[in-house]
């Protein structure tokens, strides 16, 4: 399922968050394929895109930068890129490469059904929300990383005719399971801290963040407590269950507003706010800002229409 907000549209006429789908131009192996970073730059360019510009994916990505420096933006925050940095985008996150710079690396495109499903991986690309960035330096895991991505080439490289797409299932695993091994780049414990309970309750929110803000419908809906989920939220990220919801609506807000035209009271309403003085007054509680002041830090000149929308916001 596409998550509310993920529908395409055209950046030209100040739309939607352009998306991009699964769309190699050569599908050897059914939801999977491995890339050098400067042929998918290439790529984009070829298409008429550039690389960075703005775009959401509805599947997932894994960069190794190998070589190079330069800089990937991921939802508000700018990773510098070098030799070690890995990168996992996961679907409908806002991304640019900030400053392609001269970096190349290995670059995985899948979809959510391409790993196996017998394998824990499984839980790991399921969960919505999750660390995006290590610096891997001198550390170990990234000769680990490197030798088992060079497996996934190779295999992937073979004839079409003898390509195997479970032996690509299989080293994919492993590469997930050995990301999950790295340390929190934050130091925090990390989304699976929260159990079965935070996972079921992040795919619930994902789901409906734009038509309900209250803890008691989300726990309701999943058959838990209130407490139940406070309990898993706190220890998946330290904050109560409220709060995470809030915190991804409010994201969802600072997405539409840095990088779309529309107006504060068409955001609003997509996010569940019948007034847009609501929608202002959640806000600016949540980010210190009103929106239309946050839009304009971040470049994004309202159009007329949408400075009449924004009056009370």
């Amino acid at each position: 399922m596409v998550p509310p907000g993920l529908d395409g549209g055209d950046p030209s006429r100040g739309g939607a968050i352009p998306r991009l789908d699964f769309n190699p131009p050569e599908e050897r192996v059914p939801g999977f394929e491995i890339v050098d970073l400067a042929t998918l730059h290439e790529r984009r360019r070829r298409r008429g895109s550039r690389p960075e510009a703005v775009h959401r994916v509805d599947f997932h990505t894994l960069t190794l930068i190998t070589e190079g420096s330069g800089a990937h933006a991921i939802d508000f925050v700018t990773y510098p890129c070098r030799p070690g940095t890995l990168i996992w985008i996961r679907p409908g996150q806002v991304q640019r490469f900030a400053d392609p710079g001269t970096t190349n690396g290995t670059h995985l495109l899948f979809t959510p059904a391409f790993p196996p499903h017998f394998s824990s991986a499984e839980r790991l690309v399921n969960e919505w929300y999750g660390p995006v960035c290590w610096q891997l330096g001198a550390d170990p895991a990234y000769a680990v990383l490197s030798s088992l991505l060079g497996q996934l080439r190779a295999e992937y490289d073979r004839t079409e005719q003898s390509v195997s797409p479970e032996i690509l299932q299989l080293l994919l695993a492993t590469v997930l399971l050995q990301i999950d091994r790295l340390p929190h780049p934050d130091g925090g414990t990390g989304p699976h801290a929260g159990g079965e309970v935070y996972a079921r309750f992040r795919a619930e929110l994902e789901r409906s963040y734009a038509t309900t803000r209250r803890a008691a419908d989300y726990a309701q809906r999943l058959g838990y407590t209130v407490k139940t989920l406070t309990r898993a939220c706190t220890a998946a990220t330290g904050q109560p269950v409220k709060h995470v919801i809030d915190g991804r609506v409010a994201l969802e807000a600072r997405r539409l507003l840095a990088h779309t035209d529309e107006p504060v009271a068409t955001i609003a309403r997509r996010l569940g706010f019948p007034e847009p003085t609501n929608f202002g007054k959640f806000f600016t509680r949540h980010t210190g800002v009103p929106p239309g002041a946050f839009r304009l830090a971040q470049g994004r000149w309202p159009s007329r229409q949408t400075r009449r929308s924004a009056g009370a916001a």
